[in-house]
């Protein structure tokens, strides 16, 4: 009996220690509020330069008429004084369809920013403008617009990313078709006038534009583009809208010199008359996509992510993230190649909460958890979330008495 026991002791041994080893590392869920630099402002972003620094850009509210778009800089949690990149008193400003700013590949020395300027009457004629600096923020340039159509219609959810050879790519949603000599009335998709139709564009540092193209014909109104760049090329996600009025997420891949014809995620098969206004995320790192979306088919409200390990030619099956009551407005960072952090706002008792969780491409899904407390109404904008190194920035909108943005990190 004792030659068994001592047989069987280095078994258990092994097997307490294979435990040991898979046991899984305990994530970090405490957020860390940080002094915002916002005094009254809302629609805040944020982008990572590829030498690591954290910009922050937001629109302050100067006064009931005039608005301006600034930024800071993160450096030991703390956010640098803001500098201004433009003003106007005939801006959209809009609580889904909100300016970014981004770094060129040179170290932070050339920065582009957008922001939508109105240009006629009507509620939803307004462009894009770009604007640049060669000095890290200091002096900006005369903007200049990415799309070059002269037509009087709606232009935004632009997304931007910069490119290897100091070009940015710029996304956007173009409303050029929706208007005619038989349509001079708004349209904003609901029925009147053409299409809504995904554009894109390359520029430079002088703002020339190169690579002008249509994507997408027939697209969502109002929902927000994403761009990504995988180990093969860009990659642009966004709503799609059918002639039934199915409106699922869809993208388009950059091969080669080509772009793809438009290919959905997953067939949520989503019929609704009109925007929803919630649009995807989508991030890559190498050959490694993943992509987070909200989804309300028959009023079955969801939030799903889906991953792709081929440079996004094929998609795995959604896997729902939410905790049962999700309104939308996610995003989405890469922890790893194979997990993500997904984020969203999701209903509560009392208004709303941006709540956030892991996930991998298993399926594998961890404890939800809160970063703040908000509520449903679109004042609340869109948070947003980025990854540097090994810690996550927040930026939301506080929605009370008086609208400021505030910020927070999460350290992994």
């Amino acid at each position: 009996m004792k030659k068994s026991i001592l047989l069987l002791a280095p078994l258990f041994f092994f097997l307490f220690c294979s435990c040991q080893e898979k046991k899984e590392a305990v994530f970090n869920t405490t957020i860390k509020e940080i002094p915002s630099p916002c005094k009254e402002g809302g629609v805040p972003n944020l982008f990572i330069s590829e030498n690591g620094t954290t910009y922050l850009s937001w629109v302050e509210y100067l006064n009931d008429t005039t608005d301006a778009l600034v930024f800071s800089k993160l450096k030991n949690e703390k956010w640098s004084s803001p500098h201004t990149i433009a003003t106007g008193s005939d801006w959209f400003v809009n609580w889904a369809d909100f300016p970014s700013l981004v770094a060129y590949e040179d170290g932070g020395k050339s920065l582009a920013a957008h922001w939508l300027q109105t240009s006629a009457k009507g509620s939803y004629d307004y462009d894009v403008r770009v604007a640049q600096s060669m000095d890290g923020g200091r002096t900006w340039s005369k903007s200049f617009i990415p799309h070059r159509d002269g037509i009087p219609a709606e232009h935004g959810f632009v997304s931007m990313l910069p490119l290897s050879d100091n070009n940015i790519f710029a996304t956007w949603l173009d409303g050029r078709n929706t208007k005619g000599e038989e349509n001079e009335a708004d349209a904003h998709g609901h029925g009147q006038g053409g299409a809504m139709t995904l554009r894109g564009a390359i520029f430079d540092k002088k703002g020339t534009l190169t690579q002008e193209v249509e994507l997408d014909n027939r697209t969502c109104d109002c929902c927000q583009t994403s761009v990504a760049l995988t180990d093969k090329g860009l990659i642009v996600a966004y709503r799609d809208r059918s002639e039934k009025e199915i409106r699922d997420i869809y993208i388009v891949r950059q091969v080669g010199e080509e772009w793809t014809s438009p290919q959905p995620i997953f067939n949520d098969d989503w019929k609704i008359s009109g925007c929803p206004v919630n649009g995807p995320v989508i991030v890559a790192e190498d050959k490694n996509v993943a992509i987070a979306w909200f989804s309300a088919p028959e009023k079955k409200a969801r939030v799903k992510i889906a991953f792709s390990k081929d440079s996004g030619a094929n998609f795995s099956l959604p896997i729902r993230v939410d905790d049962g009551k999700p309104l939308g407005r996610v995003d989405i960072v890469m922890l790893s190649p194979n997990e993500a952090l997904v984020s969203w706002l999701e209903e509560a008792d009392e208004g709303a909460v941006i709540k956030a969780v892991r996930v991998n491409p298993k399926g594998k899904i961890g404890e939800s958890f809160n970063i703040a407390n908000s509520n449903a109404a679109r004042q609340s904008g869109f948070p947003r979330m980025e990854k540097n190194k090994n810690q996550i920035i927040f930026a939301w909108t506080n929605a009370d008495s008086i609208s400021r943005v505030k910020t927070a990190v999460l350290d992994l």
